[in-house]
């Protein structure tokens, strides 16, 4: 029973929506394979297992009970995931593509040039991701320079608009080592004359 072309058409559209990151790889879950394949999810492990040595730790691993319910927790796709007794396998992109091989149909032939692609845009998606981040940084970097740099200048200002404390001339009969009066302008002036 092939899908309406419509349905592979919107299934393969939304392929690298189902692309999840777990345990630090990008992999896509067995009922999503499945789906994509066009077999049930039962059968498509039954194969799966029938050729456990084609698929080594780093193309497939099982999902422990906390990932499990974190994936169907965040992917409302998923939800029937939640009542199923089994873990369910995550392949990665060679994995996926191993899988493709192992059911040997037309269909999952065709489909591994469609998960090929998904996995690229994925990558495409989150290198482009980390440059906006890269760049957001930078520019946060900068603008705590111009914070630090017009907090001087707003202290600066405030210095200079401060008044001074007025100068206070002492009060009392002050003498230095020689004999000054003071001027009516306030300034000493020296009464020793000079010697001619």
């Amino acid at each position: 029973m092939e899908p309406a072309p419509d349905t592979l058409a919107s299934t393969i559209q939304a392929l690298p929506d189902k692309i999840q990151e777990i345990r630090g790889q990008r992999v896509l879950l067995d009922a999503d394979l499945a789906e994509l394949f066009g077999v049930p999810t039962k059968r498509f492990n039954e194969q799966v297992r029938r050729n456990l040595e084609r698929f080594p730790a780093d193309f497939m691993f099982i999902l422990t009970e906390q990932e499990k319910a974190e994936v169907v927790a965040n992917c409302g796709h998923l939800a029937k995931l939640r009542f199923s007794p089994f873990l369910p396998r995550a392949f990665t992109e060679h994995g996926a593509i191993m899988a493709a091989t192992v059911l040997n149909s037309p269909r999952a032939v065709e489909m591994s040039v469609y998960i090929v692609r998904a996995f690229v845009r994925f990558r495409e998606m989150l290198s482009s991701h980390r440059e906006l981040s890269a760049k957001l940084g930078e520019l946060e970097a900068r603008l705590d320079d111009h914070d630090q740099a017009i907090s001087g200048l707003i202290r600066a200002m405030k210095a200079l608009m401060e008044p001074e404390a007025p100068r206070r001339r002492p009060i009392g009969y002050i003498t230095d080592a020689g004999d000054h009066t003071r001027t009516d302008d306030g300034s000493r002036q020296s009464m020793v004359s000079e010697k001619p």
